[in-house]
């Protein structure tokens, strides 16, 4: 028996059909003609049994008859669909409802390909290659997507910190200085000591205020006849004892 050869996406895993019919020989049938294509085969009888294995074994390919006991293979289509870990498995219907309204509702269910029966293995192992071939190819944009993307968002992150660093830097660059110095700005008058009139003996001053732009600079003196220190600011032009 000549079989179609796999795709190359998956020769170096074989990949799992799950096959879901009520009718053994059938799986049977199609069982034995996937084998010799190098598919590795699980079986469900009815629709419960295959959603339970679609969640937990996540084959690559679930191909499913619609009428199903227990669970048809509709509503099979409709949860598997839903769920977010088989919402993505390649799902191909193989029916005996060949009326139009079957194909479109099977379709609208979430079939990949709707095969009416009968249905000759060669055919559905033609459909299972397509619809793996075309699963690899959206898996395989998905990774460059995914690539471009922590591209982008990596260079959008270097773009950042040097925006930061950036900001940062002209902060800093226009940071207010504030600082006690014995060579300020504006120059300290002399002043006399509003308590014996003796020379006040300038000492220090500071430059604060709340900006570069708004400073402001407190000049400090001592009596030399002890009547104690002295602040003088620039701004008020008022001197006061501290």
């Amino acid at each position: 028996m000549n079989t179609i050869p796999l795709l190359a996406a998956w020769s170096q895993r074989p990949p799992v059909a799950l096959l879901v019919d009520r009718d053994a020989d059938t799986r049977r049938m199609y069982a034995e003609y996937l084998k010799l294509s190098r598919c590795v085969i699980d079986e469900a009888e009815d629709g419960r049994e295959a959603l339970a294995k679609a969640l937990v074994r996540h084959p690559d390919v679930i191909v499913t008859e619609t009428r199903l006991p227990g669970l048809s293979g509709f509503d099979l289509c409709e949860l598997l669909r839903s769920d977010t870990g088989t919402r993505t498995i390649p799902i191909v219907v193989v029916t005996g409802d060949a009326f139009e309204t079957d194909v479109r509702r099977a379709q609208e269910a979430g079939a990949d390909a709707v095969l009416i029966k009968p249905c000759l293995p060669e055919m559905l192992l033609k459909e299972i290659h397509r619809v793996l071939d075309l699963s690899a190819a959206l898996r395989e944009r998905a990774r460059v997507t995914r690539e471009k993307l922590h591209t982008q968002l990596a260079r959008s992150e270097t773009l950042l910190q040097r925006t930061r660093e950036n900001i940062r830097r002209t902060m800093l660059s226009r940071a207010h200085d504030r600082r006690d110095t014995t060579a300020p700005p504006l120059a300290p008058p002399a002043l006399v000591c509003p308590a014996c009139d003796q020379a006040l003996r300038y000492q220090r001053s500071h430059i604060g205020g709340v900006s570069e732009r708004h400073s402001e600079q407190w000049d400090y003196y001592e009596c030399s006849t002890g009547c104690g220190t002295y602040q003088y600011r620039q701004r008020t032009r008022k001197l006061r004892k501290v």
